[in-house]
Order: C-alpha cells, then sequence, then structure tokens
C-alpha cells in the first residue's frame, strides 16, 4: 500500500489540526481535489486510487509511533496526541469518482480538524498511482544517483534545505529514499516536511502553517483582517513555535500591510510561495526595515517550485540582505524522468459552527492567473482588498 502509517503526512497538517482542535473545534469544511492540469484518468487508476484511500483512513496510531511523536514533536499537547491514537474518520464523508469526460473529483468534508488531515496523504496516493501509470519504472540505484548529486551540491552551495515533496511524490519509496540519501550525505539538510521519516532518519521534522489556515479566517472573520487574525491565532497555540508565517493567501502586498511590528518581532520569518522570489525578497527587506528591524535577524523560507540552482541563485540574492532557507518537493522527490503530476487539495468552504452559514474560500496568489474559489467570491475578495 502506499500510505502505511498515519504519520506518512506533512508536519503542517497535524499543526493545523491541532489549531483547529484547540480553537475552533466545531468548525467544518471541505476540501477538493484540483488537476491544474485536467488530465484524464481510467476507471483502473480511479480503483487502485479509492482503495488506497480506504486503506489510508483504516490506519491506527501505533504506540511506538506515539511515543516518538510525543518526543519528536514538543509542540503537540498530550490532548491532541491522544486523539491520535484514537483517531477514526468515521463522521468524515469521502468521494472520489470520474465525471462524464473521466477528470477525477475527490472531496472530503466533515470536522477540520479531521479532514485536514486527509489532503497530504491523498495527493500522495494520486500521484504514485499516475507515475505508475504515466510514467516507467525507475530503479533504486537511478533515484540514489541523481539523489546523491543534488546533496552534494546542496552541501558544496551550502544551501539550508528542507525536504517538502510528500504531496507529489513518485513513490514512498522514492520519497525514503531522498531522505535517506541527504540525512547520509548533505551537512546542510536541515529535515523533513513529512514526520514519518523525520522520525525513521532521526532529523527534524519542519513546517509552516498552510494556507487554508488565512483561507478559513478570511471566510469567516473577512479578508481584511484574515492574515492579522491568523497569526494572533497562531501565536495563542503554538507561543512563538513554528514562527515562519505564510505571506501569498491574499497577495504579499496585502500580507506587508497586515504584518505589524509585533508580528514581524515574534515571528522567525516569513515563506515566500508564489510570484517573483527577487521582489519578494526586496519587500520584505523593506518591510523589516520599515518597522525598525535588522532583516539580518529574520529568515525567508522560500518554497515555490525550485530546483537547487534556483535556490543557490536566491541564496545569493539574499546574502548579507535577509537569512535564506529553502523547502524544496518536487525536485527532489519525483525528478526521475517521468513528468510530475500539477494536482492540489484546497479547502473549497468552511463553517465556524453548525449553525452558522457555509463560506466560500478564497486563496489568491502574487501570480495573476493563479487564483482559486469560486469567481464570484474571487471578485469580492479582490474588491474588498482594493486589488481590483
Amino acid at each position: 500500500m502506499i500510505i502505511n502509517s498515519v504519520l506518512d503526512n506533512d508536519l503542517y497538517k497535524f499543526t493545523v489540526s491541532n489549531a483547529y482542535m484547540q480553537l475552533f473545534p466545531h468548525a467544518k469544511g471541505q476540501f477538493a481535489f484540483i488537476d491544474r492540469e485536467s488530465r484524464t484518468y481510467t476507471s483502473e487508476m480511479l480503483e487502485e486510487i479509492s482503495r488506497e484511500i480506504e486503506y489510508m483512513m483504516s490506519l491506527r496510531l501505533t504506540e511506538t509511533e506515539y511515543f516518538a511523536l510525543r518526543e519528536k514533536v514538543r509542540f503537540l499537547p498530550p490532548s491532541y496526541l491522544t486523539y491520535l491514537l484514537g483517531l477514526n474518520f468515521f463522521s468524515t464523508e469521502i468521494q472520489c469518482f470520474l465525471d462524464d469526460d473521466n477528470k477525477l473529483n475527490i472531496t472530503a468534508t466533515g470536522y477540520l480538524y479531521e479532514i485536514t488531515l486527509l489532503e497530504v496523504p491523498i495527493l500522495a496516493i494520486v500521484s504514485e498511482v499516475s507515475m505508475r501509470h504515466f510514467s516507467g519504472a525507475v530503479s533504486d540505484e537511478a533515484i540514489v544517483t541523481s539523489t546523491l548529486s543534488k546533496a552534494l551540491f546542496t552541501q558544496e552551495q551550502e544551501i539550508a534545505l528542507a525536504e517538502f515533496g510528500t504531496r507529489r511524490r513518485f513513490s514512498y519509496k522514492a520519497h525514503d529514499l531522498v531522505v535517506k540519501t541527504f540525512k547520509e550525505n548533505c551537512c546542510s539538510f536541515r529535515g523533513t516536511s513529512n514526520v514519518h521519516l523525520a522520525i525513521k532518519y532521526n532529523v527534524k521534522a519542519l513546517g509552516t502553517f498552510p494556507h487554508e489556515w488565512v483561507m478559513f479566517h478570511g471566510a469567516v472573520f473577512g479578508y481584511k483582517q484574515a492574515n492579522y487574525l491568523a497569526m494572533e491565532n497562531w501565536l495563542k497555540v503554538y507561543d512563538g513555535d513554528l514562527g515562519i508565517t505564510l505571506t501569498d493567501t491574499y497577495t504579499s502586498d496585502i500580507f506587508f500591510k497586515n504584518f505589524s511590528r509585533k508580528h514581524a518581532k515574534l515571528f522567525d520569518g516569513v515563506r515566500q510561495d508564489s510570484g517573483d522570489v527577487y521582489v519578494f525578497v526586496d519587500k520584505a527587506v523593506s518591510r523589516y526595515i520599515e518597522l525598525d528591524i535588522d532583516p539580518m535577524h529574520k529568515t525567508i523560507i522560500f518554497s515555490d517550485g525550485l530546483t537547487l540552482e534556483k535556490a543557490k541563485s536566491i541564496q545569493d540574492y539574499c546574502n548579507e540582505k535577509i537569512k535564506s532557507s529553502f523547502g524544496i518537493g518536487t525536485h527532489l522527490t519525483n525528478d526521475f524522468g517521468g513528468k510530475p503530476c500539477n494536482i492540489v487539495m484546497k479547502l473549497v468552504n468552511c463553517q465556524i459552527t453548525s449553525k452558522q452559514p457555509i463560506y466560500d474560500t478564497v486563496k489568491l496568489s502574487d501570480v495573476e492567473g493563479k487564483h482559486l474559489g469560486d469567481p464570484d467570491e474571487i471578485d469580492l475578495c479582490l474588491r474588498t482588498l482594493r486589488l481590483k
């Protein structure tokens, strides 16, 4: 099977799940799968994907995993770890089918603290099944050879790198080999977003908070205050841990307007995930200076479809301006000859309690044309933020 552990998931899924449970335990919503290339799928692929999802939802946290997680991720409280021990998706509704045009449709509906845990594993399942059908087999030797050259380049250039490639990996086995190879051959390797592999190879489990956290706040509380409230509530839950904040949910220009001196001092840095990286660096440095904060005490995490060569270029540009670090995904875990999937699974609607209205969610981007959500709601968001 593709997913064989509850912890074969990204750290930020557990941290945002805990945040929902702590602050919004009655909040519900729906995640929906999107294939950005609108590929067609076969009934055989659908059967494989459905079977893998059903198996994944039957997994339970083992006692060994529980104690390892408690040791590895100290900022998840005992109450949440106890919840994971009894994790059961019986109240979650999953739909997985092909439409009349053979496009894949997957939705997960339920409590946000539960369904958020399904996003990354479902994407990993779809990616691995797709690579089986659309790409040729790749030997372990070829994976290790390719990865070793990247690990040595990373070390030689002293690039601070974390592996962020669970959701669009070639396969679990390839992912495992990538983390193992970097751990053994690269001193500047910071760790992985995948909790299971972080425990297996005794490296750091790393992550920030996701777009969905800001999208939820925008839908429920309003777009103008979404960034501010998302940061306030994150601090309320984690008290300074997990101190990298995401910037582009409603464009980085809006984010930096919301980025107060308080938050700029309390968060260790920001994450760039879309748009022109060099323009972003200048904006971030300018905002820190405007707030009378030394940018060299802060870090930008770059995570937007990077290659190692692009990371090196960005690192050079940041030199003596601001600290840089890199989260690289597909370039590490699915760069073995086939074409990786361009797939996402996003929060599409939510409600804070069952008695409150259901609101559509919107994600903007620093790249025009990459906005996600209902067109009318996107238009409302743009007008509310005076971006239109």
